[in-house]
């Protein structure tokens, strides 16, 4: 039997032993060594299943948990595999998973175990893209299952190795993505342009500017001119690589509350035609207020020289599926799925 680590990317403390279909309860603790008070004491639950290699990471706490660029929403749940990467609370205190063949009977440290309530009726994760495969050296008892390894030393890998490159999407996160040229559409001095890995539309472009701008939170009315550039060069990829532009509805805006730590423009196209759209948070995270237009955000900076996202905000991510053209209520995903078919270009 494989066994599952969680471990702490910052080396923040030993790895923690996830036992296989057990729920462990994790957060503000000596365990875990956070102190941060916006981290609950059961911030997340998490249970592994160390045969099919993820974890179920459900949010417990109120401030939100997040996996890649997906935050979990208090009282959801979603799946967790080697090579993603779970922020504890607010971007912050970040940890990796892995699998690895058990060498002996003895375990790591396990957080306060509790029951196992019901299941999530939702199951919002990622998978990755079919023939998706990381490179691995040769395990030993120290190297994980599927890439992953238990060392806690931060240290990254050279930048020209293979398995750099195959993890860099998620693992490192967005600022690797952007300085990757494989990954880029179009870039100049002030912002480049990458294809989002896991679109929820035909065409799905992140632009982001090269300055370290970690969130809306921290734009200010200095960079009114920077966003309207990232909306000129939005409008520029549109014409440039869709066929389809005068007829194709396109949104540009920016998820009220993101996950990934660098702020990023998403243009994407209204119909809504991939396989990567899976859930009801995927749809309502571009379909109602959560996500806030471009126009909106420059708005708010000339006004009040700050963004604010409203109260309850991660609640719309729980609204029934609606269609965003006409307004259609839809039982379930296939359902809305089919339903757009008599909307191709996103308008009535």
């Amino acid at each position: 039997m494989s066994i599952c680590l969680l471990i702490s990317k910052n080396g923040r403390h030993k790895p923690i032993n996830l036992p296989h279909l057990q729920t462990v309860v994790l957060g503000r603790s000596p365990e875990t060594t956070i102190k941060d008070k916006k981290c609950s004491r059961e911030q997340v639950e998490l249970k592994a299943d160390c045969n099919k290699g993820y974890i179920s990471v459900k949010q417990l706490g109120v401030n939100p948990t997040s996996v890649d660029s997906e935050v979990v929403g208090k009282g959801n749940q979603v799946e967790m595999r080697s090579g993603q990467q779970l922020h504890m609370v607010n971007e912050l205190y970040p940890y990796t998973v892995c699998f690895k063949e058990d060498p002996s009977n003895s375990q790591s440290s396990v957080g306060t175990k509790r029951p196992c309530g019901p299941a999530s009726e939702e199951r919002e994760f990622h998978r990755e893209p079919p023939g998706h495969k990381v490179p691995r050296k040769t395990e030993d008892s120290t190297q994980c299952k599927h890439g992953g390894s238990t060392s806690t030393n931060t240290r990254p890998e050279p930048q020209t190795t293979e398995k750099t490159e195959t993890l860099g999407y998620w693992s490192q996160g967005l600022k690797a993505s952007m300085q990757d040229p494989k990954m880029q559409v179009y870039k100049d001095d002030r912002v480049v342009v990458i294809m989002d890995k896991y679109p929820k539309a035909h065409y799905h472009w992140l632009v982001l500017p090269w300055e370290s701008i970690p969130s809306l939170k921290t734009l200010h009315r200095g960079h009114c001119d920077l966003l309207r550039h990232m909306n000129q060069v939005a409008d520029r990829i549109v014409q440039q690589q869709c066929p389809d532009a005068g007829l194709l509805h396109f949104r540009q805006g920016y998820h009220a509350i993101p996950s990934m730590s660098h702020v990023h423009l998403h243009v994407i196209s209204q119909d809504f035609d991939s396989p990567w759209l899976k859930n009801k948070k995927h749809w309502n995270s571009f379909t109602t207020d959560y996500f806030i237009e471009s126009q909106e955000v420059i708005q708010m900076l000339e006004k009040d020289g700050k963004v604010t996202v409203k109260q309850g905000t991660n609640e719309l991510l729980k609204l029934p599926l609606c269609c965003h053209v006409c307004g259609m209520a839809l039982s379930t995903i296939p359902q809305l799925k089919e339903h757009l078919k008599s909307h191709p270009y996103g308008r009535l």
